[in-house]
């Protein structure tokens, strides 16, 4: 492996498989979490008399809050890795769990998914960074098998919320704090672990750019991989905070029936998140991006013209492509701003959930302003901005061909 590849990377020279299923573990019960209170929406709307604007103001305050944060987290542990910051993090997602179940007015709910919010910037950072630790080398892997647990616990949530939550109400999201419990426990054996891993003794590794480029070529690329994440993430917006309220009101669903169709779609994610690693290791990272994200337009174009089955198809094709890109895109940053693993993957993960929480405000205004199915309409077209992969160097064709 070239020097510069494995960039303040890994002192590990096998995969850890045990550390990566905690990890991944963790990261689903993380995202169940917080994908349970994008479930409860609808209930939330009724309970609180709430319009599609406060909706997208919920999730704005804890996608703004973890993506504010989540950059500093990662700049501040490259320097000085904090092994045991993860349950900590996690101490502050209970916090807000707890406080949502008992939330007398919208004021509290925001204040609860903000606390939700500061869970995050702690946690995706530091746990993006023990993946790499545990990699072995293979960074997408690892990356992929660290986010398709959270894409697990994100489909979950929707099921969750129509099992329990719905029929039993707000104060049963408390029983929830059972799963923050557990991922406390067990992100504490990982910080173990991290404590004694070589790579908390000494400092990051350079901090130098890829060697074959200047230092505004990378900045150009990195500006290239943001407005990707926006295609792909303001699209995911429109489906995290709306989809059941589209197949409300244009199919005339349950509210229980539409999570499913929820559950269904982040289940793809899911699978599309597990596939889209290991293929960026082995054909490259570029290609992978690519193919999602250009990929998956005819799909979305198509979408907001379909019947109810063709909906549930469409929405699964959608998933598995446009989810197969961020580890892929986490990975190919890293490689091009070396010793920077934790700074990176902060600023990738909190645009990410700024421009969910941006996009969920945004769009909520959109479908208070005209309809729900406008919103689909205009989404559609926002994963065009694949063909500005174009743009990106081709920094790792000799790796990928070995």
């Amino acid at each position: 492996m070239p020097p510069q590849s494995a960039a303040g990377a890994s002192t590990v020279q096998r995969t850890v498989y045990p550390v990566l299923g905690a990890i991944s573990f963790s990261h689903l019960l993380n995202d169940m979490i917080q994908s349970l209170i994008l479930a409860i929406y609808p209930m939330l709307k009724a309970n609180f008399s709430l319009s599609f604007a406060q909706i997208g103001l919920i999730t704005l305050t804890y996608q703004i809050t973890a993506s504010l944060l989540q950059p500093l987290v990662g700049f501040y542990t490259d320097k000085r890795p904090q092994p045991y910051s993860l349950p900590v993090g996690m101490g502050f997602t209970l916090s807000g769990l707890v406080l949502m179940s008992v939330a007398p007015n919208f004021p509290v709910l925001l204040l609860a998914a903000a606390l939700v919010g500061c869970g995050s910037s702690v946690f995706h950072p530091e746990s993006s960074r023990v993946a790499r630790m545990a990699s072995g080398g293979r960074y997408g892997l690892a990356q992929s098998l660290f986010q398709v647990g959270g894409n697990a616990g994100t489909s979950l949530g929707p099921l969750l919320a129509a099992m329990i939550v719905i029929p039993h109400g707000q104060r049963s999201i408390a029983w929830f704090s059972v799963a923050a419990l557990v991922a406390i426990v067990v992100l504490a054996n990982i910080g173990r672990w991290y404590s004694r891993h070589p790579a908390t003794k000494k400092k990051s590794g350079a901090r130098a750019t890829h060697p074959t480029l200047s230092k505004q070529r990378v900045a150009f690329a990195i500006g290239v991989l943001v407005l990707l994440v926006f295609s792909k993430y303001f699209y995911l917006a429109s489906i995290n905070s709306y989809f059941t309220f589209y197949l409300i009101d244009k199919f005339h669903l349950s509210v229980q029936a539409a999570q499913i169709h929820l559950f269904v779609f982040l289940a793809a994610v899911a699978a599309g998140t597990i596939i889209g690693g290991p293929v960026g290791d082995r054909i490259g990272r570029k290609y992978v991006i690519w193919v999602s994200i250009l990929g998956v337009a005819p799909f979305t174009l198509l979408l907001p013209y379909a019947n109810l089955f063709w909906t549930g198809v469409l929405t699964v094709v959608i998933g598995i492509v446009l989810a197969s890109a961020f580890a892929a895109i986490i990975v190919y940053a890293q490689e091009l701003i070396p010793g920077n693993v934790g700074m990176v993957a902060g600023l990738f993960f909190g645009f990410a959930f700024g421009l969910g929480g941006v996009g969920a405000a945004v769009l909520g205004d959109l479908a208070d302003a005209t309809s729900i199915s406008y919103v689909y309409k205009v989404c559609s077209f926002l994963p065009l901005l694949g063909i500005l992969t174009v743009f990106l160097p081709n920094i790792e064709s000799k790796r990928a061909k070995a």
